[in-house]
Order: structure tokens, then C-alpha cells, then sequence
């Protein structure tokens, strides 16, 4: 697997895979294999430490700071063991790069590289030390190679985690997936707990047209509004071709010549039985995008470059009674636009029986939405 912007890596990927390597084999004659009481303790750090890739602010501030009295605990037990020791120094280093202390985060990689050569968590920190993500691919990349070649027993799952970091951030998003999904089988479930968001954004992400720009920002959004859905509907489809004939609209002038044939829906309140009574809360453009109102966008988007707007009433005709989604009433406005989206798999049922009409959408699943229609 090789990616663009990494070559300026590789002279110092060749480098140090010859470092490593001969530190692995230097090491078998004097190091001390470590208890399984101590391999628990380096386990039971692993589980404090990965964790804070995905906490922030307070909360972050708090387990950063569990992990290092554990940490201080660890070196002031007295064990004697070159490999327990060289790795607790990288988790200490780790978690020095986390709390903004870079000399330390050396100084203790240098230790666990000097006390034993070639352990995983020394390479890994050795990875993350690296500012350019192409440098750490590159340096992830000759990792997993050398694991391949067993090196590290073989283990490769922190350095997929590494890879999948590095692509994500340069926008490599199919190959992040790729990445993360190599990574999470090989490692304990912290990892997989700990990186779920990131790929699960890298899967969304990953028939975005572009590398970045506009839209890959919006798509990373946690929330989305009307603007970010017509940016994105634009950039990434052709769906709105039969307004637009393919020329570049202002978004003004597209959000209301799509309001105004009820294309964006005139609200989101999934009660509002008719149209032609008071409609409360009428949909502006920066409004959040909620899950009924999505669902009659997708669906109206549908028709229209279908051509068949006799779909826009299908599931009334077929559903006379009762409605086969409990927290959707069979009289609301959106009870076909729903029902056909759930149905073709555009969207889905939240927990495998509600809708949740109200619920916000993110920019990688109104992604992941409007990429199914066809």
C-alpha cells in the first residue's frame, strides 16, 4: 500500500527498520521475559491510556491524570525487567505527547528504546511523534512490513491504528476504513471502542468525490443544516440537475426555488397532518437537518429524477391502518417519505423498531444517505 506524499519518509523508514531489527536480535540473549502480572499491569495501562485519543476537555484532563499516578505507581514497584520497563516508558511517553510535554515524550522513548529495542509501544510513540501525517504513514506503512516479516511477534494491529490515523487525516478516507477495520480483529476491544467514530466517518467519507474542501468539511460535521445538505447534494451527486441543469445556482436562490416546490419540506414536525392548516415552525436554511425532514428530501429527490411522482403517496394506499413504525403517526405528512426510505435503505430505524423523526442528522450519514439514491 503505498499513498501519495510519503516518500520523504522512507529514507527514515529504511533507517530505522534496520535500528529495529537489530535491536530485536540483539535482545534475545539478555532480556527478561515479564511475569503475567506485569504484562496485566501493561494491559490494564493500554486500557487507560488508548482511551484518551477520543475524550476531551475536563474528562480528558481527569483519566490523563489516572494514567500517570498508575504510571508512577508501575516504576516505583521495583520490577526488574528490561522489557516491562521499556514498555511502560513508551506508554509513559505516550501519555507525555497527550499532555503537551514533548521533551519528556523523547526523553522517555529514548529510555524504552535503550531498555528494549524494538518493542511495539516504542514504535508506535515513535510514530506519533512525527508532526506530518504522511511522515507517520510512511513510517506506519515500513512498521506493518517488518511485522509481516516477524518482527514485533508478528503484531501489527497498533500499526494499522497508526496507518488508519495518518490517512484519515490526509483525507484518504476508503483506506482509513481499510485500515482501522486490518486493526480492530488483532487488538483488544479498547481499540475498537476507542476508534468506532473515526471509522465510522472514514466509511461515510469514503465515496466522498474530492479529497477535501468544502464538502469534506461539511461531511465531518456532527450536525448538519439545510445549506450543508444542498453543498453537499450539489458537490457530490447529480441529483439536483433537473432544478439546476447542471449550472451553479447561489445557494439562496436554490434553497427557495427548492422551499417553494416542496423539495425541502415546509417544516419538520412529524405531527403536522396537513399542508394547508397553520404549518408550525417553517424550515429555514440554516436550520438543523432532523431525520423527517431528510427523509422527505431523499425521497422527494427520488421522484423527481425518477420522474414518477405518484411514489410521493405510495405507502398511504398500502398502509389504511395503522402504522407499521410506532413513534410515526398514520396521518403525519412524512408517513410515505419515511416508510420509502426505510424500505429502499436510505436511512433506517434507530433502534430497529422507532424512526425518530426529531433526531438531528451528521454531515457521514447524510452522506451515506444521499450516496444510495440511484
Amino acid at each position: 500500500m503505498s499513498f501519495p506524499g510519503v516518500k520523504k519518509a522512507l529514507w527514515f523508514c529504511t533507517a530505522a527498520a534496520a535500528v529495529f531489527l537489530s535491536g530485536c536480535q540483539s535482545m534475545q540473549s539478555d532480556r527478561l521475559y515479564s511475569s503475567g502480572g506485569d504484562l496485566a499491569a501493561i494491559a490494564e495501562l493500554e486500557n487507560m491510556i488508548v482511551p484518551l485519543d477520543a475524550k476531551t476537555g475536563s474528562e480528558r484532563r481527569a483519566a490523563s491524570e489516572q494514567a500517570r499516578a498508575k504510571i508512577t505507581s508501575l516504576e516505583k514497584s521495583g520490577v526488574q525487567d528490561r522489557n516491562f520497563e521499556g514498555r511502560l516508558s513508551a506508554w509513559s511517553g505516550r501519555l507525555f505527547l497527550i499532555e503537551g510535554k514533548r521533551r519528556e515524550a523523547e526523553a522517555a522513548l529514548k529510555k524504552s528504546e535503550s531498555l528494549s529495542p524494538g518493542n511495539v509501544e516504542a514504535r508506535v510513540l515513535t510514530i506519533r511523534m512525527e508532526n506530518d501525517p504522511s511522515v507517520r504513514v510512511g513510517l506506519a506503512e515500513a512498521a506493518i512490513v517488518e511485522a509481516a516479516g516477524g518482527s514485533f511477534f508478528g503484531k501489527s494491529g497498533e500499526f494499522h491504528i497508526e496507518l488508519a490515523l495518518g490517512l484519515l487525516e490526509q483525507n484518504y478516507y476508503r483506506e482509513a476504513a481499510a485500515a482501522f477495520d486490518a486493526a480492530f480483529p488483532q487488538l483488544p476491544p479498547v481499540y475498537a471502542e476507542t476508534y468506532e467514530t473515526p471509522r465510522e466517518n472514514a466509511w461515510a467519507l469514503r465515496n466522498l468525490e474530492g479529497t477535501g474542501g468544502k464538502s469534506a468539511e461539511i461531511a465531518l460535521k456532527s450536525e448538519i443544516n439545510w445549506e450543508d445538505v444542498l453543498e453537499l447534494t450539489g458537490a457530490e451527486t447529480e441529483l439536483l440537475r433537473f432544478i439546476t441543469a447542471g449550472q451553479s445556482w447561489p445557494l439562496n436562490d436554490l434553497y427557495r426555488r427548492l422551499y417553494d416546490t416542496s423539495v425541502i419540506p415546509p417544516t419538520q414536525e412529524i405531527n403536522v397532518v396537513s399542508l394547508y392548516e397553520g404549518i408550525p415552525n417553517r424550515t429555514a436554511p440554516r436550520d438543523p437537518v432532523l431525520r423527517a425532514g431528510a427523509a422527505w428530501y431523499l425521497w422527494r429527490l427520488l421522484a423527481e429524477n425518477r420522474g414518477d411522482r405518484s411514489i410521493l403517496t405510495r405507502y398511504s394506499y398500502h398502509y389504511p391502518g395503522r402504522s407499521p413504525i410506532p413513534d410515526l403517526p398514520r396521518d403525519s405528512i412524512f408517513f410515505d417519505s419515511i416508510l420509502g426510505c426505510v424500505e429502499r435503505e436510505f436511512m433506517a430505524l434507530t433502534d430497529g423498531r422507532n424512526f425518530d423523526g426529531a433526531g438531528t442528522v451528521s454531515g457521514p450519514e447524510f452522506l451515506g444517505m444521499i450516496k444510495k439514491i440511484k
